[in-house]
């Protein structure tokens, strides 16, 4: 009899602490859904994630909690896709405001992407002249061309670029070079990407205002100036391709939301213990 009086007065016992730990994780996640209503999400995960931690065998609560947490995620992510929609909204308002300033250069039968080029840079505009070249593409991926015009070659692999004060920049050998002969002239091109250009086209933009020797770099050395036009065209080109990389960013970005957002509306619809996952 003494046995059983303390089997039911422990059974009470439990039954009592289980109500008490439910109320209490109750009110936690009472106050993850005010955080939730009045749009403060840190919050809200803050409040869910301490019923897991502080009432683990608040199963009820738990449960409520990571569909409650579910919403939270779902809410931002929307969020953040508006304002990425944003972003690029006032991304491509600049382009539309400037891209009347360059060449587009593509050939729909070959090319998916196209090229940016400033108008005093386009080929038929520099004939026998040898200078550097800069474009960038319609991702924002900017790149540069050393083009040599001369009557014999002088196999150029690299170029290096200098102001008065003895301060320079050097791309490495080219990965990409291209040599042929025009009615007796020698043609050579060496292409760099940005980031693997030595920085040649940075050092460029930071001395824009600057008389900038350029020497191309091979079996034989050539030396001569960037003009006023060049420089320019690489300014221009530069603070293109810095929108267009933006641009291309956020176009990625909304693309990772939108499956993010996919993810946490299936896991919505899902009608499985939470829980059992």
């Amino acid at each position: 009899m003494k046995k059983l009086f303390i089997f039911s007065l422990t059974s009470l016992f439990l039954i009592a602490c289980g109500e008490n730990v439910e109320k209490k994780a109750s009110a936690k996640l009472q106050e993850a859904r005010v955080a939730f209503e009045e749009g403060n999400f840190s919050e809200a995960k803050l409040q869910i994630d301490s019923i897991k931690i502080l009432y683990p065998k608040a199963f009820e609560a738990r449960k409520e909690g990571i569909r409650l947490m579910q919403q939270v995620e779902l809410k931002e992510q929307l969020q953040t896709r508006a304002y990425l929609e944003d972003s690029l909204k006032k991304k491509e308002e600049a382009f539309n405001a400037i891209k009347g300033r360059f060449v587009l250069e593509k050939d729909a039968e070959y090319q998916e992407i196209g090229n940016y080029l400033y108008p005093t840079q386009t080929i038929e505009k520099n004939l026998h002249r040898s200078f550097l070249r800069f474009q960038v593409n319609e991702k924002g991926e900017m790149s540069l061309t050393s083009i040599y015009c001369g009557a014999g070659n002088i196999h150029h692999h690299s170029v290096r670029v200098s102001v008065a004060d003895g301060t320079f920049a050097e791309t490495p050998s080219s990965k990409d070079i291209y040599e042929t002969t025009d009615l007796g002239e020698k043609i050579e091109k060496a292409d760099y990407k940005q980031g693997e250009d030595g920085n040649v086209m940075g050092f460029i933009y930071l001395n824009q205002d600057k008389n900038i020797k350029v020497e191309y770099l091979g079996d034989k050395k050539y030396t001569t100036s960037m003009l006023p036009n060049d420089r320019k065209a690489l300014a221009e080109i530069y603070e293109l391709a810095q929108i267009l990389a933006s641009m291309e960013q956020i176009k990625n970005e909304l693309k990772e939301a939108d499956l993010k957002i996919n993810f946490v509306k299936r896991k919505i619809e899902e009608k499985e213990d939470p829980l059992s996952r």
